[in-house]
């Protein structure tokens, strides 16, 4: 069986060492992208540039506040394209607004995580979103 690929899209340095980190702890074996703002995730997910051999994703993690494009814009072109609609998004974010949760939802996120603010917590916060969408879920081709 193939690794599960993730897109991580993130551009705090901090979190994505920690998210890599959870990773590696577990079991699944899993092989992570990471672009560092919308911009090289839209990059990423249409194999434009330095991004042309990319893999597409089973599962993106996309945090929402961050440069060139935010999380919701990402997200709502993923959504609408019929190539990436079925990719699992799951919002990863600091953002606790009911504003941002509404909006990731009307524009049809899979899941909304707000990132817990402890270590501890946000490694176990990551090992259960791997647990339910690589080990319970079905995902799609």
């Amino acid at each position: 069986m193939r690794p599960a690929h993730i897109l991580l899209v993130e551009d705090n340095e901090g979190d994505i060492i920690l998210t890599l980190d959870a990773f590696e702890e577990s079991k699944i074996k899993t092989d992570i992208s990471v672009a560092k703002n919308g911009q090289e995730a839209l990059d990423f997910l249409y194999k434009r540039g330095e991004f042309e051999n990319a893999e597409k994703p089973d599962l993106i993690l996309l945090d929402i506040n961050m440069p060139i494009f935010n999380g919701h814009e990402v997200l709502k072109q993923i959504k609408q394209d019929p190539n990436l609609k079925k990719i699992p998004v799951i919002m990863l974010t600091t953002s606790s607004s009911q504003k941002d949760i509404d909006t990731a939802y009307e524009n049809h996120s899979n899941s909304y995580v707000k990132k817990p603010i402890d270590m501890d917590e946000f490694l176990k916060a990551i090992l259960k979103i791997e647990e339910f969408w690589l080990q319970l879920s079905t995902l799609a081709d």
